[in-house]
């Protein structure tokens, strides 16, 4: 059994509470993999990271992705760098849309004046950049494929760019064919966990204040997880 967590988006009470299901169904000790975007729009990324953190420290067999969200944080704190090129319409990490400021916000830090750079550079520990530049883009099973935004179709993963694994969408949503394995991703925000039978969006919009719902998986069956219990996640029609 493996257990996969979509986008946290800062909402340190529903991570709690999705590793309470997990706990319950899985153990202290289950494998959970987490696909990335800890940071954003959500009120409290600080909390997030240091969950992270301390149960990557603690020795938790917790497998932990980047997402594209994390590297706009990185990048903002590296040298100020508020636009990234994925981003067609040309929005800021600022931009409510994308939900920058809530990050700075947990860390005590207001975006205003010239200075907020030095000021975050100040407030945000180094150790929780270092953390999130250091997160693998993948992790592979023999069965599952597990990334942040997906993969672009019929090229090895050893040969996949970061800009495609957490950024992509264009070719790889509308892809309709099987891959080499079930992927599993986030980054496109769903109503809810949805099972598309190639691939399984776990990015149930808990940025927009959606539940964040925990997943189980056995090979390529799909459950989420609830409060009454696993629920099948079946391939939609």
């Amino acid at each position: 059994m493996i257990y996969a967590i979509g986008d946290i988006h800062g909402q340190i009470d529903q991570l709690e509470n999705a590793l309470r299901l997990i706990e319950i169904d899985g153990g202290a000790n289950a494998h959970i993999v987490f696909l990335g975007d800890y940071t954003d729009r959500g009120p409290d990324s600080r909390a997030v990271v240091e969950r992270l953190m301390n149960g990557v420290a603690e020795g938790r067999n917790w497998t932990v992705l980047r997402g594209n969200h994390d590297r706009m944080f990185c990048r903002y704190l590296a040298d100020g760098t508020e636009h990234d090129a994925q981003i067609k319409s040309g929005k800021g990490w600022f931009d409510p849309a994308l939900g920058g400021a809530e990050t700075l916000r947990s860390y005590g830090v207001e975006v205003a004046g010239t200075d907020t750079l030095s000021r975050a550079q100040a407030a945000v520990p180094p150790e929780h950049l270092a953390f999130l530049e250091s997160r693998p883009l993948w992790f592979e099973t023999d069965d599952l494929i597990f990334v942040h935004a997906g993969i672009r179709p019929n090229i090895a993963m050893e040969d996949q760019i970061e800009d495609d694994l957490i950024w992509i969408r264009v070719g790889f949503l509308d892809h309709e064919g099987p891959f080499e394995k079930l992927i599993v991703h986030g980054h496109t925000a769903l109503d809810t966990p949805t099972h598309l039978g190639n691939r399984v969006d776990l990015d149930g919009g808990a940025g927009y204040g959606r539940p964040l719902v925990p997943a189980v998986f056995d090979g390529t069956i799909c459950f989420t997880l609830t409060d009454q219990g696993r629920v099948p996640l079946l391939p939609s029609a």
